[in-house]
């Protein structure tokens, strides 16, 4: 990562997860796109230290409602955790902590509308969480994900709901089935555009597009639940548990009882 103001919002970014001390370098390839790598402009992208966020991400969500929401039952709990971990939810996010500023993106990817580079500030959020992991421990990363996404998510999101999910567990419900989904892609890496197409026990077909599988899917499902609503009446979600008062990160060990 290039530059003295970059390394002054990183340093800025790393205070606010509590990682003041870790070493600034170490996060530079969570922030390097592949398509930066494809133009020669770094050595490696972010893709492997995605894969670990994913990961870390999804089990310190999945925590964190645990103990936020204790009566809510293993269905809703999902439902609270797909939106959560969701493209959209993860770059608006990053985006609102400045991640947009550190990104290292091919010149194509870069001198797309803000709108196409969303999923890339998704995959660098999840990347940064594989290495605040590793630099500082899942604690560090338990209580920057329960203060600056959870909570934060909840309040731009009175009514959490993932279209995708909502209409997986109600085809379930209704029809002992899983909706089943089709997707294709057009245009150069740098520009792809998807399209998901998805059928419903029959009932159903609906389209969607956008600049990721994820989000292609996402689009489809919200138009299938539009069109389902005119046919049947309990489309809509069940009314969602409330919250405890604040956000409980309990310190996380491991079987035999240390630190991990």
């Amino acid at each position: 990562m290039a530059g003295e103001a970059s390394r002054q919002k990183l340093r800025a970014l790393l205070t606010r997860a509590g990682a003041a001390k870790a070493k600034a370098e170490a996060f530079d390839s969570a922030f390097v796109h592949e398509s930066a790598v494809r133009e020669k402009l770094a050595e490696r992208s972010n893709e492997r230290l995605e894969f670990v966020g994913d990961a870390v991400l999804g089990f310190v969500v999945a925590r964190a409602l645990y103990e936020r929401y204790p009566s809510a039952p293993e269905g809703e709990l999902a439902l609270r955790k797909s939106t959560l971990v969701s493209d959209a939810a993860l770059a608006e996010t990053a985006e609102r902590l400045g991640f947009e500023a550190l990104l290292v993106l091919g010149a194509g990817l870069a001198n797309l509308p803000p709108a196409r580079r969303r999923s890339a500030l998704a995959d660098a959020f999840e990347a940064f969480l594989a290495v605040l992991h590793d630099q500082c421990g899942l604690d560090a990363v338990a209580r920057f994900v329960a203060r600056e996404h959870v909570a934060e998510v909840e309040k731009l999101h009175a009514a959490i709901v993932d279209p995708k999910t909502l209409l997986q567990e109600w085809t379930q419900r209704r029809f002992a089935s899983v909706p089943s989904y089709e997707t294709r892609h057009e245009g150069p890496d740098h520009e792809r555009t998807f399209h998901a197409h998805v059928s419903v026990a029959g009932e159903v077909d609906a389209e969607g597009s956008g600049p990721s599988k994820k989000m292609a899917e996402r689009a489809a499902a919200a138009q299938a639940l539009e069109r389902l609503a005119g046919r049947y009446d309990d489309v809509a979600p069940r009314p969602l548990s409330m919250p405890r008062r604040t956000v409980q990160t309990k310190r996380i060990k491991t079987s035999n009882g240390s630190r991990p």
